[in-house]
């Protein structure tokens, strides 16, 4: 029986990507232009899913207005988890409402929908004796980053490792967070001790896999992210740019520009209608510009840079290697680069984020020479020849005065002054 039915995970707050999780859930970060969950719906559809079930929980609303109650026409079904007690927890809040076969996905990653549709296959490819022998089946990706994930090693496509955040250099498999399950992974996530007040779904897996339950991974080529940290939002957002994959939700959404120096969607440049772009503008690809949006005279946009809805980039600003989310302004004469603001944020003249590398800090780790030029949150106001240092994350609704310098990590709330 093919696999009809998906329960998406995206309950969770990412807290190590604060300050832009304070007002919204990491699943609704933007990748592009569009929240991180419209991705993972992508690919599910995709791969034949016709009914869409999903677990919110911090901030939950922001999820359900956003997506409502269907997506593409495929009915959507929420399902709460009241406390984030984990990724296991959080799947048992859909129990009741799932079939015996169903997909699993992480709410919070950018996925090809190759690697959902490799799950599938595989699952698909067993006989109906033999799915009831497998408690489950998982896309694996190979990664450098492996020690910041859970790892797997396989024997043929037979599990038989899983290990959290390895320390050893030889293990280079990562669980991707896509799974194929039968209903019977319910019980065993309630016989999964927590650790620390939680369930990890992953945890329930590995203990499958030591007690020589069958379960099997497919390895896929296809391209998988996680954004844990700000810098990840940035590179999802270089990889779907150059791929020209699902910038917007459909080809009806952008309209090709001939004139003005704009050029067509199909140059790596995707102009969305009843977007403005000024004959003086410059929009280096790949870019892509949501509707309702304006770029000024003389103002240079691209590359890799995504524009949200209602966005102004002033005259002759600058905005290189950024994600400049929903209802902001990028003022004249302003240069910004490797830089992730928030919504509603008003960037004034002059301004200036240099680029990255740097050193951010996240929680109390510093992590060195990441590619950040600076976070600007939700409705930070920076009134204009503000200069931020890299790897500078701004609090929601702090004010930067004009011609402060700013560094390290800004408070929600506060005020920055000369």
């Amino acid at each position: 029986m093919p696999i009809h039915s998906a329960v998406v995970l995206a309950a969770g707050e990412g807290r190590r990507l604060r300050p832009l999780t304070r007002n919204r859930p990491k699943p609704m970060l933007p990748a592009a232009t569009r929240p991180i969950v419209e991705h993972v719906f992508d690919a599910l559809l995709s791969a034949g899913v016709t009914d869409l079930h999903v677990v919110v929980g911090y901030k939950r609303e922001r999820v359900q207005n956003h997506i409502g109650p269907s997506y593409e026409g495929v009915p959507v079904t929420y399902h709460v988890q009241e406390k984030q007690l984990g990724s296991g927890h959080a799947l048992l809040q859909a129990a009741d409402a799932v079939g015996d076969e169903f997909l699993v996905v992480n709410g919070d990653q950018v996925v090809e929908p190759q690697l959902v549709r490799a799950v599938v296959d595989m699952h698909d490819s067993y006989s109906e004796d033999e799915r009831e022998d497998i408690a489950a089946t998982l896309c694996v990706v190979e990664s450098e980053r492996a020690s910041r994930y859970g790892s797997v090693r396989l024997d043929g496509d037979q599990v038989v490792e899983l290990v959290e955040q390895p320390r050893e250099g030889r293990y280079r498999l990562v669980n991707a967070g896509v799974y194929a399950f039968t209903s019977t992974i319910f019980e065993s996530i309630r016989e999964t001790p927590a650790v620390d007040g939680t369930t990890a779904l992953p945890d329930t897996i590995a203990r499958l896999v030591d007690g020589d339950a069958s379960v099997r991974g497919v390895l896929s080529e296809g391209y998988w992210t996680d954004a844990t940290y700000p810098w990840d939002l940035l590179a999802a957002t270089r990889r779907l740019l150059a791929d020209g994959t699902n910038v917007f939700r459909s080809s009806a959404d952008y309209e090709a520009k001939t004139d003005a120096g704009v050029r067509c969607h199909s140059d790596g440049v995707w102009v969305a209608s009843g977007a403005r772009v000024h004959e003086n503008a410059t929009l280096q690809a790949p870019v892509v510009v949501a509707a309702d949006s304006e770029i000024g005279p003389g103002a240079v946009v691209g590359p890799n840079v995504a524009v949200g809805q209602n966005t102004t980039v002033e005259s002759n600003a600058v905005v290189v290697d950024s994600i400049i989310d929903e209802d902001t302004r990028v003022g004249p004469n302003s240069t910004v680069v490797d830089c992730v603001t928030g919504q509603a944020v008003w960037l004034g003249p002059a301004c200036v984020v240099t680029g990255g590398p740097g050193d951010v800090r996240v929680d109390t780790r510093i992590h060195e020479g990441k590619r950040l030029g600076a976070v600007v949150a939700d409705r930070v106001h920076a009134e204009g020849d503000v200069s931020l240092a890299p790897g500078t994350l701004v609090g929601s609704n702090a004010m930067l005065r004009t011609g402060t310098t700013v560094s390290g990590v800004v408070e929600p709330g506060s005020e920055v002054v000369r």
